[in-house]
């Protein structure tokens, strides 16, 4: 069962590809009218979101229909214990660009590519703008820059 749950969120955010912010550059998606908090930066929330439409919705982080900001989901992952070295397909995905400890964009594991590159699905993703880049977007990633969280379904 648990299986079933992870491939039917990548199934569901693979629907999802190409979705675009509307008007562009304003953070306004499908994603965060249902979330109750639009006009933001909404990687998080299309997360959320996804997990929800697959019947696992997330617990309240900072919000009850899950998280908006990668350092509160960081710190509620971190504290539950569901950070992992061993995703599979559905499991979230954070971000650090720049190396600072700070988390600045999230995703959705795929699958692996190589032993140090993967796929995701991201929302509000582009290339030359990884983390508000207004589009759900398949990508490939280096874990270098990733640290891997294993929700318990």
């Amino acid at each position: 069962e648990r299986i079933g749950k992870m491939s039917k969120i990548v199934e569901i955010a693979m629907k999802e590809i190409g979705t675009t912010e509307e008007p562009e550059n304003s953070n306004k998606t499908k994603y965060g009218t249902w979330f109750g908090y639009s006009g933001v930066p909404w990687c998080a929330i299309f997360v959320s979101w996804c997990y929800s439409q697959a019947d696992s919705a997330l617990p309240n982080i900072g919000f009850k229909k899950g998280f908006a900001g990668c350092q509160t989901g960081y710190a509620y992952f971190k504290k539950m214990g569901w950070i992992t070295t061993t995703p599979v397909a559905g499991d979230i995905v954070l971000f650090d660009w720049n190396g600072d400890g700070r988390f600045d964009h999230t995703g959705i594991f795929v699958e692996w590519i190589t032993n140090i590159s993967f796929k995701t699905i991201e929302g509000n993703t582009a290339v030359g703008n990884d983390s508000n880049g207004g589009k759900v977007m398949r990508r490939e990633r280096n874990k270098s820059k990733a640290i891997f969280v294993h929700v318990p379904l």
